[in-house]
């Protein structure tokens, strides 16, 4: 006996948001970007870190981190800072975290900080999902989207989004899709050759 319409309807629905959710994992990173090439081994194409000149200033945020302490964006200016939005019903976000977790102690010590946003989640299903991977660098609880929407203009619109910021505070890389670790080693290595502020 077929299924009744309104059961197609569902499961077409249910297919069509599964696989927008699985496209967005796996989107390009913003053509316009220009800079100095390097060559990616992971999910995400190759992209760019951009030149110094063309990096526009990421945009002022705050908020509650999951262990409720306040979080204000001024507080990575100085460092190297990698921004990731991530979400505990993402699947690649359990393959990435674990391995930006690697990353972030081998690099603590160098003056780069991590950041997770959480986005669009509870915090309890949050707070579960850090401590099933045992990431330890912090995160900001954001419900709504909103720091997502601060840097809209980037984009961050994508589970998971990674993002770059130089010593001055300035977006240096944007990856739209799952990174892998050592990818996103070499891009941090990149900004450190820089030198300081």
């Amino acid at each position: 006996m077929a299924p009744s319409l309104s059961r197609r309807t569902l499961l077409a629905a249910a297919t069509a948001a599964t696989a927008a959710a699985l496209a967005g994992c796996s989107s390009e990173t913003d053509e316009t970007s220009r800079g100095q090439q390097y060559e990616f081994t992971g999910a995400t194409p190759p992209a760019t870190v951009l030149d110094e000149a063309a990096r526009a200033p990421a945009p002022a945020f705050d908020g509650e981190l999951l262990d409720a302490s306040q979080f204000e964006s001024s507080s990575l200016t100085g460092d190297i800072a990698v921004i990731n939005f991530w979400g505990s019903w993402c699947p690649p976000c359990r393959v990435e975290t674990p391995e930006f977790q690697a990353v972030y102690t081998d690099v603590a010590d160098q003056g780069v900080q991590f950041l997770g946003i959480d986005v669009k989640d509870q915090r309890q299903l949050a707070i579960a999902f850090i401590d099933s991977v045992d990431a330890t660098y912090p995160s900001l609880f954001d419900p709504r989207g909103e720091v997502a929407l601060a840097f809209r203009g980037f984009p961050a619109n994508v589970v998971p989004s990674t993002i770059l910021l130089d010593r001055q505070g300035r977006v240096a890389a944007v990856y739209t899709g799952p990174v892998s670790g050592d990818d996103l080693r070499t891009a941090i290595e990149l900004l450190l050759e820089e030198g300081p502020a």
